[in-house]
């Protein structure tokens, strides 16, 4: 069995991906441990997407560890142009009495997309 023994290269290759993978498993045991609600989406989205970016950065890390963090990220975004296509997601944070305009202007939303979620909720209520 010593054949399959992982080496200190791949060891090292493991901690790192664990440490990259933490961020999801972190998010699947929040929403895993009380009901959700779409205000919370966009927040959590952000976090990991904040996150995997660090992590393709840093030079620290291994490329294979820095190209699987990019790959995170490119499906994340997939999984988030899908908010784009439901209003309900930018209504819930603006509605949210935490959230409201600043959640976007705080995460640095470009302002032209500030302007559009601003928009749509005054077009809405109207």
């Amino acid at each position: 069995l010593r054949v399959f023994e992982l080496s200190d290269d791949e060891w090292s290759i493991v901690e790192q991906l664990c440490n990259m993978l933490k961020i999801l498993k972190d998010a699947t045991m929040f929403f895993s441990r009380s009901t959700p609600s779409l205000a919370t989406v966009i927040p959590a989205m952000d976090l990991i997407d904040e996150t995997l970016s660090t992590h393709m950065l840093n030079k620290r890390l291994l490329p294979s560890i820095r190209a699987a963090s990019g790959l995170a990220k490119k499906t994340l975004n997939r999984y988030y142009e899908l908010t784009d296509r439901s209003d309900v997601y930018c209504i819930a944070m603006i509605l949210h009495p935490r959230h409201k305009l600043a959640y976007f202007q705080c995460a640095k939303w470009e302002e032209g997309w500030i302007d559009l979620v601003h928009t749509l909720v005054r077009a809405e209520f109207d």
